[in-house]
């Protein structure tokens, strides 16, 4: 073990937070395009024969940080830390922020990816004023191949110490072992297909498959092959106390899971994206609405190049600032 790996016999033993904050980090798409790397591990990616998409991506960011401020969520907007990075605009992916102080950073999967990492990440963010105390370092992990990317292979309900996985490529048991022992997170961990055969191709990531807030939790229970999967997360989502909103496979596929809870000066709100928010059936969107305001963005291009939708591309920010 590395001295910049931390020890599974260490829990953090912190008071745990709020599930929702009112404050993101997110990264500018500065060298967004497709990547074939990641492709094959992501389903969702796909190429559009449009010379205008880095632009088109731009202008789909905009549009986001635009519905962050009218809903008076604090958003602070890095650059890259490689220019060179087509999914740059995912940064969930490698880090996360906690409330006592901490930034996480991840094991990610694939080499290209990992040069969107910035090892000074907490010296930026005390520049811009808020209290990062500590740096928790997994990326050692990349070396025994056990990847874990963020809070897009976790979900995690911070208020009661559950961590939501689905296992891939890019979300390996050894690595989400380590997290939980080291984070004092109990997990959930399941497998989850595209199609939701065991045949299928493993989603990628549990953050498009799933999503927890406050009060509720959208799930797609047609994509877990086995019924004890099944039983396991109704259950503990249940015990949790979350009102259960199930999607099917074809509203997964349109990016119904992907959605994050914030906390915005006028209320709780549900980001998601448009594609995700047409897919919506009346009788859960009036399930969401009792817990927030649902704020539709349209992503078409980072959706479909990048495989990703809103949610990924907002880092939750819970350091104090």
């Amino acid at each position: 073990m590395s001295a910049a790996e931390p020890t599974p016999t260490a829990p953090h033993t912190a008071a745990r937070p709020a599930q929702t904050t009112g404050a993101v980090i997110l990264v500018r798409p500065t060298g967004f395009g497709y990547d074939p790397e990641t492709a094959a591990s992501n389903a969702f990616q796909r190429v559009l024969p449009d010379a205008d998409i880095r632009l088109r991506a731009a202008t789909e960011f905009d549009d986001l940080l635009a519905a962050l401020d009218h809903s008076g969520i604090d958003a602070l907007v890095l650059d890259p830390a490689d220019p060179a990075t087509p999914n740059a605009v995912f940064p969930n992916n490698w880090f996360s922020t906690h409330a006592d102080g901490s930034v996480v950073l991840y094991p990610m999967c694939t080499p290209g990816r990992r040069r969107e990492r910035d090892a000074h990440l907490d010296t930026v963010l005390r520049r811009e004023g808020y209290t990062a105390t500590r740096v928790i370092d997994f990326t050692a992990l990349e070396q025994e191949g056990r990847y874990l990317e963020g809070t897009g292979s976790l979900v995690l309900d911070r208020a009661n110490a559950r961590a939501y996985a689905c296992t891939s490529p890019r979300t390996t048991p050894g690595a989400l072992n380590r997290w939980c022992a080291r984070m004092g997170y109990e997990q959930v961990p399941f497998l989850a297909t595209m199609d939701g055969t065991l045949a299928g191709q493993p989603v990628y990531h549990t953050n498009v498959v799933m999503s927890v807030g406050e009060g509720f939790a959208v799930v797609c229970l047609e994509a877990l092959p086995y019924p004890v999967d099944r039983d396991d997360l109704w259950a503990e989502l249940d015990r949790a106390g979350k009102e259960i909103i199930p999607i099917t496979l074809a509203q997964m596929h349109r990016y119904v899971g992907n959605m994050l809870q914030l906390r915005g000066s006028h209320g709780p709100c549900i980001l998601l994206s448009g594609t995700a928010f047409e897919a919506l059936h009346p009788d859960q969107r009036i399930a969401l609405e009792r817990h927030a305001r649902l704020m539709p963005v349209d992503v078409p291009v980072i959706e479909a190049v990048g495989g990703g939708s809103v949610r990924c591309m907002l880092a939750e920010n819970f350091l104090e600032g």
